[in-house]
């Protein structure tokens, strides 16, 4: 198919034949460094899979392994249908998110790990949503905080712990980083799992605490938000981790084999030497 037959919406590409044995990772390297160069843009759409197996010159099924690569990596979507096809996706930051859910559930972060990347990152996020807070932004902090107020009164935990990780999400878009937004909701992501893992928690502190940010934040003093959110939220971990410890000697006692008790056996006879 040549640049000129291709639909108003399809941005054209320069790809070159495949001839490696791993065809479909070269496939998703040259459409990564087409992506990179800025020639689609967020929503363009790919030229089709026979133009593209064409262009590659490699099976449909190669190629539709390179696109499910790029999919998963959030750097494109498949869409099905007649106006379907492969768009470029705005939404590549859900990899990073994917990526550290896959280490949490494999091991490789650990919760003491968690919860201290947390609060590193939130120390740099209070100081800018305080900085870049307007009265919208205000207003939607503190309609939070009442939420997550009546869901403690109701004794409702999965609701509270939705509100209390909803307040840090906010904070985390008015600070306005994408980079920032991206990474705080992983955590954040990973830690809504942790927590419903760890299951409810003393935490009588935060609403105290969230009265005192807010009016941090009404003043725009972000060394002092900063300081009151550290506090809190080192508290919060020694509340976490101290329900996973005491978890750890169930989980070993249950995973312990049953130990074989044996019947005492009669002593011999020794042998008095001859």
């Amino acid at each position: 198919m040549k640049d000129s037959e291709l639909p108003g919406d399809v941005v054209p590409a320069r790809f070159k034949a495949i001839r490696s044995s791993r065809a479909f990772e070269e496939i998703a390297l040259q459409i990564r460094s087409e992506l990179a160069s800025g020639r689609f843009g967020v929503g363009s759409r790919l030229p089709s899979e026979r133009a593209l197996s064409e262009q590659f010159g490699v099976s449909r099924n190669t190629l539709r392994e390179a696109l499910r690569s790029l999919e998963h990596a959030g750097l494109i979507r498949l869409q099905k249908g007649a106006t379907g096809g492969a768009f470029v996706s705005g939404r590549s930051g859900q990899a990073i998110a994917s990526g550290l859910m896959d280490m949490y559930r494999l091991g490789a972060i650990e919760p003491a790990q968690l919860t201290e990347a947390r609060i590193w990152f939130e120390s740099v996020m209070v100081r800018e949503a305080c900085a870049r807070a307007g009265p919208d932004d205000i207003a939607e902090l503190e309609a939070n905080v009442a939420a997550a107020r009546e869901a403690m009164r109701r004794g409702d935990f999965p609701a509270r712990a939705e509100k209390n990780l909803e307040f840090h999400r906010i904070l985390a878009r008015i600070s306005g980083n994408p980079v920032m937004i991206i990474v705080m909701n992983g955590l954040l992501d990973v830690l809504a799992e942790f927590i419903g893992k760890v299951g409810d928690y003393e935490n009588t502190f935060v609403m105290p605490s969230r009265r005192r940010f807010m009016k941090h934040m009404v003043a725009r003093d972000g060394d002092a938000a900063a300081a009151e959110m550290q506090a809190s939220l080192e508290r919060l971990q020694r509340s976490y981790l101290s329900k996973v410890d005491a978890a750890k000697p169930l989980v070993a006692k249950a995973s312990a084999p049953a130990r074989t008790v044996l019947a005492p056996s009669k002593k011999r006879a020794r042998l008095k030497p001859a």
